[in-house]
């Protein structure tokens, strides 16, 4: 069931299993993409969306956004921008870091990307993203493109078909589409016969998105869909292991969930990665840590405990603490 990207001329990329995980701002950076990849399940990851401005002019905060482990393979790059020239050369800086595949976001629903007439705001323009896809694609030699978009950027402007056909005949390998309009943000439900449509609009693959929540809703959307493979973002944050799970149930095989012994080793394994990765910044550790502990604990027995206690702690080394001592305190209540 394996999804392949390019073999136009371009590098094929296999997606195997069809499974990808969504870009996401301040949370799909190198250690989270690694973590996933432990886990396993997930046939394809992407970083946090890069700016084409930072990317072209050598920003060091974007240099350090682009760091990757070869374990993380295969892996897409997803850049923004407004300006045809400049995403082109952005578009030349991924295929020069030699990743997997490059990405363009045209729906990110951000007021600030918005009034640049980046990521979704481009579905304001057809034209000027027609130019954009197609300086993209012409910079980019042997790595394989897609783009992202949403059903438009209100209700009365959904123009998410052309824009579709518009990737297609510009020899994009593949599409994405997050089945809400900008406008909704990430409220509401997506509207998952919207994926269908497109489906039957385009030859090339499609990419379902929006409101996977579980291992079964993967199996749905597929069957609801035709779509090539499903994109997850939000979800995997509540559970890093959907990606697994939801490849057993695409195998036929029935799946399991995680145990508190698994939650918290995975939690551990990625505070360990997290204060690694960022040892000379500890602030920015201990916002990572807070962000990542308020999604992993949702469902867990008591999980507002650990979310209270860790609102005052001023270390790392006191939140692997105060993880331990949950799970350890969890572990002799369920003996008892």
């Amino acid at each position: 069931m394996a999804l392949v990207y390019g073999g136009d001329g371009t590098r094929p990329c296999a997606v195997d299993p069809p499974l990808i995980l969504a870009p996401m701002a301040g949370i799909t950076d190198m250690t989270y993409r690694l973590l996933l990849r432990r886990i396993g399940g997930v046939g394809l990851v992407t970083m946090e969306f890069v700016s084409s401005e930072g990317l072209t002019r050598g920003n060091r905060k974007t240099q350090r956004l682009l760091r990757f482990d070869p374990a993380e393979r295969p892996l897409s790059v997803q850049i923004y921008g407004a300006d045809a020239a400049r995403m082109e050369i952005a578009a030349e800086r991924v295929e020069e870091m030699g990743v997997d595949v490059c990405d363009i976001n045209m729906g990110c629903p951000a007021n600030k990307i918005l009034k640049g007439c980046a990521g979704a705001g481009l579905m304001r323009d057809l034209g000027r993203a027609k130019e954009i896809v197609a300086a993209c694609r012409k910079a980019l030699k042997t790595t394989p493109l897609t783009v992202k978009f949403r059903l438009g950027v209100t209700d009365e402007t959904v123009n998410y078909l052309e824009l579709g056909r518009i990737c297609e005949g510009e020899g994009v390998a593949a599409v994405a589409l997050h089945a809400r309009t900008a406008k909704q943000m990430y409220t509401g439900r997506a509207d998952w016969s919207y994926i269908a449509r497109l489906k039957e609009a385009v030859r090339i693959p499609v990419v379902g998105n929006g409101d996977v929540a579980t291992p079964e809703d993967v199996l749905a959307m597929f069957k609801e869909t035709g779509c090539d493979a499903v994109m997850c973002g939000r979800a995997t944050m509540k559970n890093p292991w959907i990606f697994r799970q939801a490849a057993e149930l695409l195998a036929g095989r029935p799946y399991r969930e995680a145990t508190l012994a698994e939650r918290r080793d995975v939690i551990l394994d990625h505070f360990r990665l997290i204060q690694k990765d960022h040892a000379d910044a500890p602030k920015a550790v201990l916002a990572k840590l807070r962000t990542f502990t308020g999604w992993y604990t949702h469902g867990l027995p008591n999980g507002g405990e650990l979310r209270r206690r860790i609102a005052s702690l001023e270390s790392p080394q006191a939140f692997l603490d105060a993880v331990e001592d949950f799970f350890a305190t969890h572990a002799s209540r369920a003996a008892a």
